[in-house]
């Protein structure tokens, strides 16, 4: 389908792929030269947009990156529930079935999205030549009380900006707050209208609410000590060590593990123009050693 393409009166970039009554939307960007593919995985309340500009850096290393909205997020129709890992992982692979797309795969998650991309990784070692996590959410996250709250309480703004947006009330706040991540041109418009999305909202509650189910299933076995795996955090080293250390322990018990924090970086610019280069290195850090 063409980028000219609408869903809810609104044009989309890349297109929305048939998984069988339902479709989810997908940007593609990169030579399709048919070297191994980046998967992207965006976080909580987040979308496809979010990685516009890591995609195009990617693209000028002339590596192929695929972007998607999750079931129920940004472009894409809603699943069926509980949206947990089950649910998340069968929809990729499907996704990628129906791209034909076979080629091995780097993949690349950012917050609640490092959760999904440990799990596609655990479910198909043999596709993964390296894993890539963004300030990233781990297992262990939900099993602190403080990140136990933290997930209860973003679980009811979720519920409360769906009724807000119901009313019109999250277009002025997406002014305000829906490009934190510093997106320009058509991405950054699409960010802003999806951020005000009332099914957008209701479809990022509904996987926040299998957060603790979500982390189970993505902490049910380690990770291979020979897989390739870069952690990039936003902030210096110093800040948020307790959580900074749950982070980087992937990176440290790889056997080709790689670490960088991103000084002055917030959870959101670090995909934007001043801090995505990382992002870029940690997938040239796994690649390298494929």
């Amino acid at each position: 389908m063409s980028a000219a393409e609408t869903v809810r009166g609104a044009a989309i970039r890349g297109e929305r792929v048939d998984l069988g009554g339902r479709c989810l939307r997908i940007v593609r960007a990169g030579p399709d030269d048919g070297q191994p593919l980046v998967l992207l995985e965006h976080g909580a309340f987040g979308c496809a947009a979010d990685w516009a500009v890591v995609q195009e850096r990617l693209a000028v290393k002339g590596l192929r990156s695929l972007a998607y909205d999750r079931a129920g997020l940004g472009h894409s129709d809603p699943g069926p529930r509980p949206r947990d890992g089950r649910a998340i992982l069968a929809d990729a692979e499907r996704l990628l079935d129906r791209l034909g797309e076979d080629r091995p795969l780097v993949v690349v998650g950012h917050s609640m999205g490092g959760l999904m991309a440990r799990l596609f990784t655990l479910a198909r070692p043999e596709r993964v030549l390296g894993l890539v996590l963004v300030d990233a959410m781990t297992p262990d996250v939900i099993r602190l009380p403080a990140g136990r709250e933290a997930i209860g309480s973003f679980a009811g703004v979720l519920r409360l900006a769906g009724v807000g947006a119901d009313l019109g009330l999250m277009r002025p706040v997406a002014l305000i707050t829906g490009n934190l991540i510093g997106l320009t041109g058509s991405a950054a418009t699409e960010k802003r209208r999806i951020h005000a999305s009332a099914p957008h909202a209701r479809g990022a509650a509904d996987e926040v609410a299998s957060w603790a189910a979500i982390s189970e299933q993505a902490g049910a076995a380690d990770l291979p000590p020979a897989l390739p795996v870069a952690v990039i955090t936003a902030g210096g080293e110093r800040r948020r060590p307790w959580l900074k250390k749950l982070q980087t322990v992937p990176a440290l018990a790889s056997e080709h593990g790689y670490v960088e924090h991103v000084a002055r970086a917030t959870h959101a610019s670090l995909l934007g123009p001043r801090f995505a280069d990382p992002v870029v290195r940690g997938v040239e850090h796994v690649l390298a050693r494929r």
